[in-house]
């Protein structure tokens, strides 16, 4: 599993705090639209899953270390690896860059989630194949 999946992200004055530095709340953004990219990237859509399997996908938890911030304008890349896939959760590594400098780095717990009962449910099979490639 050491596939990296990247994504491009542009820091945009909404991001930003009166300073033009990224608020620490907008990090979370960036790494959520980079999951659900990457999830796009194996044909899986969340709409799709939430309709015709009745799951999401939840953050259960997530570490996270600002190192360097970034800025108004700013050009970024979103690393994010799949580390471990289990019965109902996928660990991802994620990291934020500018150029080759780490500005932020994550480890995040995503559980699948069965709405209806609104508990933990097995990831599907054709998700964990995919992800697990």
């Amino acid at each position: 599993m050491n596939n990296t999946f990247q994504f491009p992200v542009r820091v945009y004055y909404e991001d930003t705090d009166a300073g033009g530095v990224v608020y620490h709340a907008r990090y979370l953004h960036f790494f959520e639209r980079a999951r659900t990219e990457f999830l796009r990237t194996l044909n899986f859509s969340q709409n799709q899953l939430l309709h015709e399997q009745n799951i999401a996908f939840v953050v259960k938890s997530m570490t996270i270390d600002y190192r360097f911030p970034a800025c108004l304008d700013d050009a970024l890349i979103v690393e994010s690896e799949v580390v471990e896939v289990k019965g109902a959760t996928i660990l991802f590594s994620q990291i934020l860059k500018r150029d080759e400098l780490v500005l932020t780095t994550a480890t995040v717990k995503v559980a699948c989630v069965d709405l209806g009962k609104m508990k933990p449910a097995a990831l599907p099979a054709e998700v964990k194949a995919a992800i697990s490639k």
